[in-house]
């Protein structure tokens, strides 16, 4: 059934846990990030009919663990290019190690520059500047048989370059953070509080709903919220915010919702 799909997205996982989906065309499969155990990435990839074998890449947004915590293991076993920046791939390696201790060296890396497109078998991958407290962290879009798909988790704000390089999805998985006020009263220190605030931190539930009531364009037949926090935010209160954004904006065809949780993959978009 999936050959006749132009293109489908698979959220495997999504939060401070660990973050993973898989990008497919008829005839390429991409895995974006590695956040999770190899085991517990491939058991997922099995629970929701992936076949690991057929995974031809795999992109990195950023460096943090939940982002690259199994890529070592992964790209051992699948044994298929890593795409990675410069910057990203060199913060990697000042603390990623191997069972011995020795630093990783990820044979098989690609390495891309933010902004310069390029061609992964059928799909068109497009890699865009986000901001975040890493070394060069991005968002990416996929292009394939007329279909846009946009990944864009982990900001702090949405500028007006990361607005541009969202128009016109089909899809869009998105971050929903948190609740502003839960984080306030919430138990992480001030420091932290103030981090995941700043304008390199996390996308907050409000944020986003700036985005969609103000620069989103409305096109994307369904939103994916994701990265949604377990300690200072709650699914519904995500949900019934970014609805209460997008208004008459919603109907049986455009800007379905659907949010991408931390310990189950939710079932494929197929388009």
């Amino acid at each position: 059934m999936l050959a006749a799909m132009a293109v489908s997205i698979t959220v495997l996982a999504s939060g401070s846990g660990g973050n993973c989906t898989v990008v497919s065309s008829s005839r390429t499969r991409l895995l974006v990030d590695a956040g999770l155990s190899c085991r517990e990435l491939l058991r997922r990839m099995m629970l929701c009919g992936e076949d690991w074998h057929t995974i031809d890449a795999i992109l990195v947004t950023h460096e943090h663990t939940d982002h690259v915590g199994g890529l070592r293991v992964l790209a051992k076993r699948l044994k298929v290019p890593i795409y990675i920046t410069g910057e990203t791939y060199q913060a990697y390696q000042k603390f990623a190690r191997d069972c011995s201790g020795k630093r990783v060296s990820l044979e098989r890396r690609e390495l891309f520059r933010s902004g310069h497109a390029f061609e992964i078998g059928d799909i068109t991958v497009k890699p865009f500047t986000i901001p975040h407290d890493a070394a060069d962290p991005v968002g990416y879009t996929f292009r394939s048989g007329g279909i846009k798909i946009g990944v864009c988790t982990d900001l702090g704000y949405m500028p007006a370059s990361v607005r541009d390089n969202l128009r016109g999805c089909h899809v869009l998985m998105i971050e929903s953070n948190h609740d502003l006020e839960m984080l306030r009263g919430g138990p992480y220190p001030w420091s932290v509080k103030q981090r995941v605030m700043s304008q390199v931190g996390h996308l907050s539930n409000g944020k986003l709903a700036e985005f969609l009531t103000g620069d989103y364009d409305g096109s994307a037949e369904f939103l994916i919220l994701a990265h949604l926090s377990e300690t200072n935010n709650h699914p519904e209160i995500a949900r019934m915010t970014a609805e209460r954004a997008l208004g008459e904006q919603r109907s049986l065809l455009r800007n379905r919702l659907l949010l991408a949780a931390q310990h189950e993959p939710l079932p494929a978009v197929q388009l």
